[in-house]
C-alpha cells in the first residue's frame, strides 16, 4: 500500500487531499495542531493516521519526520500545506507576524522534506507536492510577511525539484487563488468566487497519477471570475 502524508490536513485543502487519496486506496497519514479536528478526520477516514504537531515549531516538526521515518518508512508522497495566513504590510505589521508566517509557511516544508528525503532518495522514487499561492508569484498591498513566505516556498520548490532530478522524485508546486476555506471566515463573498477545496484535491491527484517521465511544474490556479 502507498503511503501519503500531509501536512495541516485537519481541514481546507490539506483535508481534501486526504480524502481524494484515502478513495484512492492510500495509506493516508496527516497533522494538525487541533487533536479535536484529527479526531473528526479520522470519525471520517477510517484507518486514517494522525498526528498533533506545531508545524511552526522546528524541534516538533524534526521528531514529526523521525515518526514517519520510524513508521512508514519512504513516503510515496509528501504535501507541505501547513500554513497561516496573517494580512498585513511590511511596514506596519508587527515582527511576530512576519516570524509567525515564516516558520510555518516556510521552514516547516524544509524541515519536513529534509527529515524525510533520505528514505525517498534510497528509494530514487517519490512525488513532493509543496501547496504554494498565488501570492508566490503576485505582490499584493495587504500580503505583508505571508507574501513574503509564499515567494520563497516557490524558491524552495523550484530548487528542490533541480536537485532532485537525479534521485528521480518529482516536485510539483500548486500555486490557488482564493480557496474557500476557514482562512476566509468572514468575509462576506459568495462560494461562487472561490475555488472549491475538493478541486485542488482532486488536481493533486491527478498530478500525481501522471507518468513519472512527466512532471508538472509551477500550477496556477485561479477562481474562474479571477483574484479576490
Amino acid at each position: 500500500m502507498k503511503t501519503i502524508f500531509i501536512s495541516g490536513a485537519s481541514q481546507g485543502i490539506g483535508l481534501a487531499i486526504a480524502r481524494v487519496f484515502h478513495a484512492a486506496g492510500f495509506q493516508v497519514a496527516i497533522c494538525a495542531r487541533g487533536a479535536e479536528k484529527l479526531a473528526e478526520a479520522a470519525a471520517e477516514m477510517p484507518g486514517l493516521h494522525t498526528y498533533v504537531c506545531d508545524m511552526s515549531d522546528k524541534a516538533a516538526v524534526k521528531a514529526l519526520a523521525a515518526q514517519l521515518n520510524d513508521r512508514y518508512g519512504a513516503l510515496d508522497v509528501l504535501v507541505n500545506n501547513a500554513g497561516v495566513f496573517l494580512p498585513g504590510k511590511i511596514h506596519e505589521e508587527d515582527d511576530e507576524v512576519f516570524e509567525t508566517q515564516i516558520s510555518t509557511n516556510l521552514h516547516s516544508a524544509y524541515y519536513l522534506t529534509k527529515g524525510v528525503l533520505p528514505l525517498m532518495q534510497a528509494t530514487k522514487s517519490g512525488t513532493i507536492v509543496n501547496i504554494c499561492s498565488i501570492a508566490s508569484i503576485m505582490a499584493y498591498a495587504a500580503g505583508g510577511s505571508y507574501a513574503i513566505s509564499k515567494f520563497a516556498l516557490l524558491g524552495f520548490s523550484k530548487s528542490l525539484r533541480e536537485e532532485m532530478k537525479e534521485f528521480g522524485i518529482r516536485v510539483l508546486s500548486i500555486l490557488p487563488g482564493a480557496v474557500k476555506t476557514a482562512s476566509w471566515d468572514g468575509v462576506d463573498l459568495p462560494d461562487e468566487r472561490f475555488i472549491p477545496a475538493e478541486d485542488i484535491g482532486k488536481l493533486v491527484y491527478d498530478l500525481y497519477s501522471l507518468s513519472g517521465r512527466t512532471v508538472v511544474e509551477d500550477l496556477v490556479v485561479r477562481p474562474f471570475m479571477g483574484d479576490i
